[in-house]
């Protein structure tokens, strides 16, 4: 940040002159105030308000670019976002195309420009709009001046259409094998234990790739057989608490006795943080296509679930889905009942 510019936690609320005021003290200067232009009679509440904004707005005072508004986000997403890893991996794609700039530089054709180049670098469309949502919701947060416009011109690609691919029965028993190093399979050596326990609970409780990796033991729950993928102190999506299966139960406890953290896909005495490297191993000694990926997993129990005849709304809690019209949008077709009575009307 600028040298003339007091950062956001530097900055404290105080009365001077008869109106709350934002106060900082500066090297150079001494104390350094701004008027927040309310009355000292006015509600204290209202007024931390105002100083809140005061914060945000001073974060782009003096023309700070895109790169470090960024890294003012991150850092504050380093502390409160569940996944900030994610925040940031997007920001290294964004970084040598916007970085540079301030916010009112970007528009639609910069934003278009990167598309076609991320797309050149074999990314999809789904990888790019997460990217570029990464960028508008940064420059949101910091609200600079003119921002509703300028949310206006970050446009991001059209929205990919569902996966279609999801495994058969045959095809999972396939991958648990491979992943379990199977001579049949003739999988590498590296690919161990947890790669089958992550395929497992992936497979068995629905969860996100995020969700199966954070998992820890004290959310494990032998004595009632349920496994909760979310933490229990904030709401996070696709978190759901879901039955424990006899073929989870059987691969956690195995898990659980050679277990040295207090996470439950370990490998080497440590947490696992990703799992791609060796997932996309055992997808390949399996002689499955390239394009089955963690999530085709969750996806693979949603479309089992409607097969067996599940109602949407029991499938939407079992995925974390805040709507069940989410769920049936993507999954309803593979029911056994779907459409079947309104074809009857089409008889004659």
């Amino acid at each position: 940040m600028h040298d003339h510019l007091p950062k956001p936690d530097e900055i404290r609320l105080g009365v001077f002159r008869g109106y709350w005021s934002a106060v900082w003290r500066c090297p150079e200067r001494g104390t350094q105030r701004r008027s927040l232009r309310l009355a000292a009679s006015a509600d204290r509440g209202e007024a931390e308000r105002a100083l809140e904004d005061y914060k945000r707005s001073i974060i782009v005072e003096g023309g700070l670019t895109v790169g470090q508004l960024m890294e003012v986000y991150l850092a504050d997403k380093d502390v409160t976002a569940d996944a900030p890893d994610r925040l940031r991996y997007a920001w290294r794609a964004l970084q040598p195309h916007f970085g540079h700039l301030r916010p009112e530089h970007i528009d639609r054709e910069k934003c278009r420009t990167y598309v076609a180049a991320r797309r050149a670098e074999g990314r999809g469309d789904g990888t790019i709009r997460k990217e570029l949502g990464t960028l508008r919701a940064g420059l949101r947060w910091a609200r600079p001046r003119g921002a509703d416009q300028l949310f206006d011109v970050i446009e991001l690609p059209p929205a990919p259409p569902p996966k279609e691919r999801h495994l058969t029965k045959s095809e999972y028993r396939r991958l648990l094998e491979a992943a379990a190093g199977n001579q049949k399979a003739r999988v590498a050596e590296d690919v161990g234990n947890h790669i089958r326990l992550f395929v497992v609970l992936a497979l068995t409780t629905g969860g996100r790739k995020e969700a199966i990796l954070e998992l820890t033991w004290d959310r494990v729950d032998f004595e009632r057989g349920f496994i909760r993928l979310g933490d229990g102190t904030q709401r996070v999506k696709g978190r759901a608490t879901v039955p424990m299966t006899d073929q989870a139960r059987e691969e956690l406890l195995k898990a659980r006795k050679a277990a040295l953290t207090d996470h439950v896909v370990e490998w080497g005495g440590k947490p696992v943080k990703d799992i791609k490297t060796g997932f996309r191993r055992a997808v390949a000694a399996a002689g499955l296509g390239g394009d089955v990926t963690p999530h085709t997993l969750r996806h693979s129990a949603a479309v089992w679930m409607a097969e067996a005849g599940n109602s949407m709304a029991e499938i939407a809690q079992y995925l974390g889905h805040s709507n069940s019209a989410i769920t049936e949008r993507v999954y309803a077709r593979f029911s056994p009942t779907y459409l079947r009575k309104a074809s009857t009307a089409l008889t004659w």
